[in-house]
């Protein structure tokens, strides 16, 4: 580990044998390479006017596409046991767009790095639309197809990832592609994106995996204060962004409320529910920090880069006396320890071992040590989840590569790896040094 005086020098607690280090990027963030895929909803949302902070594309982003093998060494050299990456719809919808994927699973084998591969990480393709029925069934087509292919190399694949925020900031405020501005008429999104997992899952199992599970992003919510209407307004929050796209997973239910605004019957929302809800081997969670919720103030709130409307019915509020991100975002390690004992008492049984699938931070500069700071006080909550009883398999940090952050452009660094968008030259960060020493200590260390 490193010693410098500015660096975390406690010694890290042990994670069991087995324990899956790994780190993450999806599809349209980092492949560049559009002349050779179809056309997605990011690619006609990013054509429009002010959309992008910077006024960027991801039309090269850091041209994995075709420096794959360059990034799959850097992989090697890191330590990794699992490389998570996305699968673009739009590409295997494209002759010959599957054989990228080819290819790099079978360097990744090569390399001695498990691919983890999310099936759909917001890149739908043009023409589809997730507020239609039809899209969860061409999602589950499209899935047998990926696992024909990839599945005799492929054990352990993500269906969707944070299929809230593909909601909430794509259908509901309209800052992410696709743009609309619905809010809660965007909930089919929600019902039809759970419905797709379900479908997903069995489609996986039918091409014979057998080591499936989903990304979802959650956090702790905190009330503003003990006053009952700011009590009331975080309730309905966790409810939104949590337990509505946790509960029919892990529970095959709604929760109270929530079902009767979802599209179609009651009798078919509940036959839905019974796909949504097909047993997972793992649980992904994404976390990045809390949440403090109040009662709505009738004015809209510019909160983490997003206007929101005065209409909701809470308001978010600054997570005070905690450092910011460059992202703005609060760091919260203890935040990790709380969703993941809260969810264990919450679900229970029901709750199977869990995977942390993202989890990291924006910082600038080659000597990031705040991001060092960041990563080791969430790998340590981590270990108090496991000390409390959790079972934890895994831990992704978000990301490898410095990339194309959505509405954000390239103004957000959250990579491992700094990357010149204008040479496309990768050089390791002093958090790569870092994290490739926690892993080797991690392999080497006496359990205890």
């Amino acid at each position: 580990m490193a010693t410098d005086d500015a660096m975390p020098t406690k010694p890290m607690p042990r994670f069991p044998d087995g324990f899956l280090w790994g780190v993450s990027t999806s599809a349209h963030q980092i492949e560049g390479a559009a002349e050779l895929r179809g056309p997605s909803v990011w690619d006609a949302f990013t054509a429009g006017p002010g959309r992008v902070k910077d006024g960027s594309t991801a039309a090269v982003a850091c041209d994995h596409y075709h420096r794959y093998r360059e990034d799959v060494a850097l992989l090697a050299d890191l330590g990794v046991d699992a490389y998570r990456f996305s699968v673009s719809w739009p590409r295997v919808d494209s002759p010959g767009g599957i054989d990228f994927y080819d290819r790099l699973v079978d360097e990744l084998c090569a390399a001695g790095v498990r691919p983890v591969p999310t099936l759909f990480h917001w890149d739908l393709p043009a023409g589809l639309d997730w507020l239609e029925r039809d899209t969860a069934a061409r999602f589950a087509e499209y899935v047998s197809v990926v696992a024909r292919r990839l599945g005799d190399r492929v054990g352990k694949w993500i269906t969707l990832n944070e299929p809230a925020e593909h909601t909430l900031l794509g259908h509901a405020l309209g800052v992410h592609a696709p743009g609309r501005k619905l809010l809660f008429d965007a909930l089919p999104v929600a019902h039809h994106q759970l419905l797709g997992h379900g479908l997903a899952v069995r489609a996986l199992r039918a091409a014979g995996a057998a080591d499936v599970g989903i990304a979802n992003s959650h956090g702790p919510t905190w009330p503003a204060s003990d006053d009952p209407a700011d009590r009331e307004a975080a309730e309905f929050y966790d409810l939104l962004l949590n337990r509505m796209f946790a509960d029919p997973i892990l529970t095959g239910r709604y929760p109270e409320g929530i079902g009767e605004l979802m599209p179609g019957s009651a009798e078919r929302v509940d036959a839905d529910l019974r796909i949504i809800a097909e047993p997972l081997d793992w649980y992904g969670v994404n976390y990045y920090a809390p949440t403090r919720v109040g009662a709505p103030r009738g004015a809209e709130i510019e909160f983490g880069g997003v206007t929101l409307p005065a209409e909701l019915p809470f308001s978010v509020r600054e997570i005070e006396g905690r450092p910011l991100t460059d992202f703005g975002w609060p760091v919260v390690p203890e935040g990790l320890t709380e969703l993941l004992t809260g969810f264990g008492d919450r679900y229970g049984d029901r709750l199977p071992p869990v995977v942390i699938t993202e989890n990291g931070c924006s910082y600038e500069g080659l000597d990031d040590r705040e991001r060092i700071a960041y990563l080791d006080g969430h790998v340590r909550a981590l270990h108090r989840a496991v000390e409390a009883g959790v079972d934890v398999r895994g831990y992704f940090v978000w990301s490898l590569l410095d990339n194309f952050e959505w509405a954000e452009g390239y103004a957000r660094r959250f990579g491992l790896v700094h990357v010149d968008f204008t040479t496309l030259e990768r050089t390791p960060k002093a958090s790569y040094g870092w994290f490739r020493d926690l892993l080797a200590e991690q392999r080497r260390a006496p359990v205890g």
